[in-house]
């Protein structure tokens, strides 16, 4: 059998996230959505996307074919579901579907000719950006059990001071010296070839994920993910990291989600609470207003490749774009488009010639070309967002 990950009908939801990946590929736990898929089926997937990814996320198509709605996080009971579908039928939660049979070259645009199987019991779904905080501890709670399933974590140092140490699980190469480790709240997952510094806390859930570094002295509140090859100091509380971004020094990130290729500055702080305790909104790329998220916490959203200077402060509910570039003193306004410089003064374009010259810099300081197909993603999602900019 062939399974295929399609983006669903949430995927405008999940922007800036999903202007340059699609929702398969969103990390929340500790393993991205992609990983935990093919990790449970034990099997490869491709994906359906918007046609500008396609060329870097391909779909591959057979005779018979599982067609999975990326929105849904896998657990042991969908996955025997998914894996028995027959012709005609179609897993739901609800109003969603969740996973159907195809054969090759069947469109279906409805399900009314489908054999229609109910899940029974639960299942996590991201359907909007604040999703991928809030729901992350439950997130890296199944994520460490399959991970860490019939396998020995490696020795907790002599130096390490735990609680709940039963709950910590250690993969080869990683260091870690005179830190807490507190994982009466949740797991704590320390990846490969990763360090803890001297002086870091941590109170779980945490994901620390391949290659990725707490600096000294981080303080690290749960749920937490801290995605490869990202740096992290300074204060961060229930957010995601999804891969080779850097908080690395002092400040506060909290509620929050970066996604990758992102830098804050010495001492950037976002709010993640209002001063009135009221209800945060946040940008909406649907109706090109400020949405509703019933949260009263709720910090960053940031998009891949923007960045900020020193000190820069973000107010409650901010969604910045891709590719962005903030500084200056002051609060800048919480939406910023995608390809803006600037800050609470004004913006300006961040021209794609000089966004393509930095992103080549700072994906070949990790060994990883910054190849034409990103340069094509990139350039379609400055065209895409033009209408928000002043050109």
């Amino acid at each position: 059998m062939n399974y295929i990950l399609f983006d669903g009908p949430y995927r405008n939801n999940l922007l800036p996230f999903t202007f340059t990946r699609p929702v398969a590929d969103i990390r929340v736990g500790i393993l991205t959505i992609r990983q935990k898929w093919e990790s449970y089926l034990e099997y490869t997937t491709t994906t359906i996307t918007e046609d500008y990814l396609s060329d870097k996320f391909p779909m591959v198509e057979m005779e018979e074919n599982i067609m999975i709605n990326a929105s849904f996080l896998p657990n042991f009971e969908v996955i025997e579901i998914v894996k028995n579908l027959k012709h005609n039928q179609a897993l739901f939660k609800d109003e969603d579907v969740i996973a159907f049979y195809a054969k090759e070259g069947e469109e279906h645009n409805d399900f009314s000719d489908f054999e229609a199987i109910e899940l029974e019991g639960d299942i996590l779904k991201i359907e909007h950006t604040w999703d991928i905080f809030s729901k992350n501890g439950a997130a890296i709670t199944e994520d460490f059990k399959l991970i860490t399933k019939d396998r020995k974590s490696e020795p907790i140092p002599d130096s390490i001071q735990t609680i709940n140490k039963e709950n910590i699980f250690i993969e080869k190469g990683a260091t870690l010296n005179f830190a807490t480790l507190n994982a009466s709240a949740g797991p704590i997952y320390i990846g490969r070839d990763t360090e803890i510094m001297e002086g870091s806390m941590v109170r779980g859930p945490l994901a620390l994920c391949n290659n990725a570094t707490l600096k000294l002295g981080t303080k690290i509140y749960g749920p937490t993910t801290v995605g490869p090859h990202s740096k992290v100091g300074g204060e961060v509380n229930n957010s995601v990291i999804f891969g080779y971004s850097n908080k690395g020094h002092d400040g506060f990130l909290g509620n929050s989600v970066l996604g990758e290729w992102c830098n804050l500055g010495a001492d950037t702080n976002n709010s993640n609470l209002k001063n009135n305790y009221a209800e945060v909104r946040l940008w909406d790329y649907n109706t090109e207003g400020f949405a509703k998220t019933g949260l009263q916490f709720c910090g960053l959203m940031m998009g891949d490749h923007s960045k900020c200077g020193i000190n820069t402060m973000f107010n409650t509910g901010t969604v910045v774009g891709v590719s962005s570039n903030i500084f200056g003193s002051g609060f800048p306004r919480n939406f910023v488009p995608s390809f803006s410089w600037g800050g609470k003064s004004g913006f300006v374009t961040y021209k794609t010639n000089k966004v393509f010259e930095v992103a080549e810099v700072v994906m070949s300081r990790r060994g990883i070309p910054f190849t034409e197909q990103d340069k094509a993603i990139l350039q379609h999602v400055y065209e895409e967002t033009k209408q928000y900019r002043r050109e």
